[in-house]
């Protein structure tokens, strides 16, 4: 079977090889030849253009787009998918953020609950976390899975392996249908971090955004760094790659994930539909109803 490629060339593309090591990932673009204001006017380029191809894209009807963020707390998912999709029209996007599973969604394997919020053709769905939670959440804090009720007692390597696979058939399944799987790490220090908590703490109208239990997860930074390295390693394909993106800079990384955005749908061959001689032909005289 010929294998759908979607990953385009970035400096943020990770290894296919299972190479990928976040110890050699950058956590800061340094751009030296734009300032922050020359970078915020090129997004803003990049969100018109986005805006346009999500119209070609809608009108095509035989592609949709998903975009998948996943990162460490504070390192920018909300506001990011804010400035990036902020041209797009909403009709076309749907942006559904996965927190802890409902009752309903346990009774269901790991898949389902985001299966049901897939975009349909022509749409662009973003997913501010997703099913990689089950191996990066999870695989830290292995007591969820009592509440799963998952049938058969399994070695908890043996599981994860088991779970990589289902989502690169399931990526792959959506791949080979017609959907452009996007993953973006968003690749924050651990003292940029510290630094954005404190502001939370410390400006009030940021107060609601800190809750207590983001420093529990800090608690386990290196875990959780080697659970992200092994699932981008697992599952980083040329059909639904993984880039890891620089976070430290907020402005840099929203016009990294802009660019790569842009650049793969314009990577496809995305056109409006060609009306038929007939269709043309009831064209003039639909203009001379309406006295043109």
């Amino acid at each position: 079977m010929n294998e759908p490629k979607f990953a385009v060339d970035s400096p943020y593309l990770t290894s296919f090889g299972g190479k990928f090591r976040i110890r050699d990932a950058p956590t800061l673009i340094v751009d030296k030849k734009r300032d922050k204001l020359q970078r915020e006017q090129q997004l803003a380029s990049l969100v018109a253009e986005l805006s346009e191809l999500q119209h070609v894209l809608y009108a095509d009807n035989r592609y949709s787009l998903l975009l998948i963020f996943q990162a460490m707390d504070a390192a920018g998912k909300d506001s990011t998918i804010r400035a990036v999709l902020s041209g797009v029209d909403p009709a076309g996007c749907n942006v559904h953020a996965f927190k802890r599973p409902s009752d309903e969604e346990l009774e269901h394997d790991f898949l389902w609950r985001t299966s049901c919020r897939l975009p349909a053709r022509g749409q662009i769905g973003v997913f501010n976390r997703s099913y990689y939670e089950e191996v990066l959440v999870t695989r830290v804090n292995p007591a969820l899975l009592a509440a799963q009720h998952l049938p058969h007692a399994t070695a908890l390597p043996k599981l994860w392996k088991q779970r990589y696979r289902s989502i690169r058939d399931h990526e792959q399944h959506l791949a080979c249908s017609g959907t452009i799987v996007l993953k973006f790490w968003l690749n924050v220090s651990k003292e940029e971090q510290r630094q954005r908590f404190l502001s939370r703490l410390v400006q009030p109208e940021k107060n609601w955004k800190f809750e207590a239990g983001d420093l529990g997860a800090r608690e386990h930074w290196d875990e959780y760094s080697q659970a992200y390295e092994d699932a981008i390693n697992a599952t980083s394909r040329k059909w639904a790659p993984w880039y890891a993106i620089p976070a430290d800079s907020k402005s840099a990384m929203r016009l990294a994930v802009a660019e790569i955005i842009v650049k793969t749908l314009k990577s496809l061959d995305l056109r409006y539909p060609v009306s038929t001689p007939e269709q043309i032909a009831s064209f003039d005289a639909m203009k001379r109803k309406l006295g043109a």
